[in-house]
């Protein structure tokens, strides 16, 4: 890859204190994660445990998310006090005081307070009382203000599908903030070409329509194009890639070099994306061969793509090796 995409930009993360830089659960317990650990050396964190900012102390007597008064409030039941109000207020102060740009959020799963799904609701405050599915108040202002921002938790970030989708966009988001740093047209232009195979995965309508964005026949100012184009960004990598939209981005690179190959070389490819199809051998197979014909018949169009290195390979684990494609 040419050293632009080498030189990883670093993403900006908020991720929940608990997780891996403070003592601060309910039970003073901290949470060590493999995921976040590793990527601490790789992005700038903003952090912060919502329950403590607002005087809850540490260990604590735990909270709830419940149904009150025909609104969602938070509950200790120990004492009985209601913190709704103020998690919000301090919520919302907080992420409204979040960078614009900011890359993801990594949040505590299942938290009454950053949780961003599969949090228990109680349909009222009583000790008994069932529960529904539904967001923490912290989490749920985070969706609000950035609904097309990657988010995830590190319950869900231990799925290779969920968590290389999660890397390939904070990385991606980092290298376009780059782009919007260099306020240049020819900027842009390069980030969509070294980007065109691994948009095409994700959303070949939306790829599509950031083409005709960075083509600008309405002759925009540049601020209205990195805007449109930002958006545009955003809603393509909030989708999920197919791995039908693989092999489709697959028999397009091999385009480039087919004629070049032998028949058996032809034969050997066509059988491994035959074995990728039936999930026998996972995609890092095949985009591996194609990038060493691309390197041997000297494709720099495609050995510049970001699809064979979205995010830096450090942060592959060898388990990952083979793993399926549950969402």
């Amino acid at each position: 890859m040419s050293d632009t995409v080498k030189n990883e930009a670093r993403p900006r993360v908020f991720i929940s204190r608990c997780l891996g830089y403070e003592r601060c659960r309910w039970n003073a317990e901290i949470i060590d994660d493999d995921v976040v650990e590793a990527l601490k050396p790789q992005v700038e964190v903003v952090h912060e445990c919502p329950e403590m900012a607002i005087g809850l102390g540490c260990p604590r007597d735990p909270v709830r998310v419940v149904r009150h008064d025909g609104d969602i409030d938070l509950l200790q039941p120990a004492t009985g006090a209601f913190f709704g109000s103020k998690m919000r207020e301090r919520s919302c102060a907080f992420v409204e005081g979040l960078p614009s740009d900011i890359d993801g959020f990594i949040l505590k799963s299942r938290s009454p307070s950053c949780g961003w799904k599969d949090v228990k609701v109680y349909h009222s405050p009583a000790p008994d009382s069932g529960a529904a599915i539904g967001t923490g108040l912290f989490g749920a202002e985070v969706l609000r203000r950035f609904p097309n921002r990657p988010i995830e938790d590190e319950g869900r970030l231990k799925n290779f599908s969920l968590r290389e989708r999660f890397l390939s966009a904070i990385f991606t988001l980092a290298r376009f903030r780059k782009v919007e740093a260099a306020a240049s047209m020819a900027a842009l232009v390069e980030f969509h070409a070294r980007h065109k195979y691994f948009l095409l995965l994700y959303n070949q309508k939306e790829m599509r329509a950031l083409g005709s964005i960075v083509g600008n026949l309405e002759k925009r100012p540049l601020r209205e194009v990195l805007a449109a184009y930002r958006s545009g960004l955003e809603r393509a990598l909030a989708g999920t890639p197919k791995f039908s939209s693989l092999i489709n981005v697959i028999e397009h690179a091999f385009g480039g070099f087919s004629d070049s190959l032998s028949r058996e070389e032809k034969r050997y490819f066509m059988n491994l994306v035959e074995q990728y199809r039936d999930e026998r051998i996972p995609a890092s197979v095949i985009l591996n061969l194609l990038y060493g014909w691309a390197i041997r018949f000297g494709e720099r169009y495609l050995l510049d793509q970001v699809l064979f290195e979205p995010y830096p390979l450090d942060l592959v684990r060898i388990t990952d090796s083979g793993k399926g494609r549950d969402n």
